[in-house]
């Protein structure tokens, strides 16, 4: 099988993560090319954990723990480094969590090019608002207010919508609309079968 490439977006609660490992899971077992995961989540989550204390970690965590976005400079140095230290041109990888801004998308095209990675395929999540605002609040986690919930929910829609609107009817990328107001099993379907596996 040809090493692909998968980029996913779903506003938060739309089960992107879960999604992620599904198809990770059915990646590796159909085949013999290892899938690599490259999401920012996961890089900022290690940098916040890490005992490193130089001036840049600091930085990072500073950002975070006051929930404050990373720059663009700063998120695409760290895919970058992602990128050069984990991809290789016999394995599939998945972006998560990135590109989040126009200005991302821009650097995540150079990047693919660069890197000889063609048919980048784009797994878009739809949930509507309402529908997000109740599996968040399910949740129960501390932080997600009705109130944070609406700033991230219009953050998403300001910035992340754009981001991965600017690969529509570019060349060498192709977008699935996947309905993810489905159970996690038929969303995951609807994956495998737009993909053509």
């Amino acid at each position: 099988m040809q090493p692909q490439t998968f980029v996913f977006f779903g506003i938060v609660g739309s089960g992107k993560g879960t999604q992620v490992k599904l198809l990770m899971d059915f990646l590796n077992k159909k085949g013999s090319n290892e899938c690599v995961y490259i999401g920012t989540g996961e890089i900022f989550r290690k940098i916040v954990e890490s005992s490193e204390d130089n001036f840049d970690t600091h930085a990072i965590k500073e950002l975070l723990n006051s929930g404050r976005l990373i720059s663009d400079d700063k998120t695409n140095e760290l895919i970058s480094n992602a990128v050069k230290f984990q991809l290789s041109a016999d394995k599939h990888v998945i972006f998560d969590g990135y590109p989040r801004t126009v200005a991302q998308s821009h650097f995540f095209e150079k990047k693919m090019q660069f890197c000889k990675r063609e048919n980048i395929k784009i797994i878009y999540i739809e949930l509507g608002k309402e529908e997000a605002m109740k599996r968040n609040l399910l949740r129960g986690r501390h932080d997600d207010t009705a109130e944070g919930l609406k700033k991230r929910f219009d953050e998403y829609m300001n910035k992340v919508v754009p981001s991965m609107n600017y690969f529509k009817n570019k060349k060498g990328y192709e977008l699935y609309s996947i309905n993810g107001e489905q159970t996690i099993e038929n969303v995951h379907k609807d994956i495998i079968k737009a993909l053509n596996f």
